[in-house]
């Protein structure tokens, strides 16, 4: 197999804020992998926060870029526990390259990949569109700009339900709410009935990731159903969340690609947890992979390409939260290869 990578610098039509911070522009890391003349592109964001940047994927994937390029490439599946060992600590990289290699499988199969997996497209949930930390005014303003049958709600500052029925106050559309683990359990009690009243569907990531013995009494006492993100990253997490929350958010950047995703996704189901996949701000590239696991899950947030105002593929389509695929084989993309600054 032959390795090409790219990197890039997305910008984000408004900056982009949550209780961790604010951004202008998303840093992904782009691989290109090329096996009997197929092409496959996988995606993984840099996030500051998990420490590791896209020149880190690059410098790690140099340093081992003949054992990436010699492995004799048969299914994904295979590769991804190839590559698992090889970079045990940098599971965004393993993402991208698993993701490059579902899509090239796919290719040389000649199937969608939804299609390999059994997935009946006719029941995929609809994506939500974040609207980021802002001031008042300017997140209703973000939201009339973009009218949506869903909306996820960043929060974590001391106006949360101020924005939150300012929101309500000029929509009928769900609105589910993201903390980033940005709430006290006192917080968090004071609020989820207020939220509920206010007619939010659910409450991502309340507490901080390791705040297990509030997440415990939270659960116990929540009016609104809770769900993990930032505490459930890898496929042991999964069980961890039993009793805890009552979904799992999986991203595949964290969890380190499809190939754990499909597992986590068999693992929640067995525990009779609610599934969502969430997106870092992804290009189409990334966005495309989450596309094609919308058969399998419940709730989805894959707004990436719709927050940015750069791209780089063509693929899925966004018809008020319906994603629609092409009829090319994998992930269904065309790459384009746009830089920016």
């Amino acid at each position: 197999m032959k390795v090409t990578t790219h990197i890039h610098s997305l910008k984000f039509r408004y900056p982009f804020t949550i209780s961790k911070g604010t951004k202008t522009h998303q840093a992904t890391f782009v691989v290109e992998l090329e096996h009997l003349g197929v092409k496959g592109y996988g995606e993984a964001c840099a996030i500051s926060y998990y420490n590791i940047p896209v020149e880190k994927m690059q410098e790690d994937l140099d340093a081992k870029r003949e054992m990436v390029e010699k492995f004799a490439f048969t299914e994904p599946e295979r590769y991804w526990h190839y590559l698992h060992h090889l970079f045990p600590n940098n599971s965004f990289l393993v993402c991208a390259l698993d993701i490059a290699a579902w899509d090239m499988y796919g290719k040389i199969k000649k199937k969608k990949l939804y299609e390999m997996w059994g997935g009946d497209i006719s029941k995929n949930p609809l994506t939500d569109y974040t609207i980021g930390i802002d001031s008042i005014d300017t997140m209703v303003v973000k939201m009339k700009e973009k009218p949506w049958p869903i909306y996820k709600v960043k929060v974590g500052t001391a106006d949360d339900i101020a924005i939150v029925k300012a929101l309500r106050e000029n929509t009928n559309a769900i609105l589910r709410v993201d903390a980033n683990a940005a709430w006290d359990l006192e917080t968090a009690l004071k609020l989820i009935p207020q939220l509920k009243d206010l007619g939010v569907e659910f409450v991502e990531q309340p507490l901080a990731k390791d705040n297990w013995d509030g997440m415990k009494i939270l659960y116990q006492q929540s009016s609104l159903p809770l769900f993990a993100d930032e505490s459930c990253v890898h496929e042991e997490d999964v069980d961890k969340c039993k009793g805890f929350f009552h979904g799992i958010n999986i991203k595949l950047t964290k969890c380190s690609g499809i190939t754990p995703a499909l597992e986590m996704i068999d693992n929640a189901r067995a525990l009779n947890l609610k599934i969502m996949i969430g997106c870092m701000n992804e290009s189409t590239i990334g966005s495309s992979a989450i596309a094609h696991l919308l058969p399998f899950i419940d709730y989805v947030d894959m707004d990436g390409p719709l927050l940015l105002q750069d791209d780089l593929a063509t693929g899925i389509e966004y018809d008020f939260g319906k994603i629609s695929y092409s009829n090319l084989p994998g992930l269904g993309i065309e790459y384009k290869g746009l830089f920016t600054k």
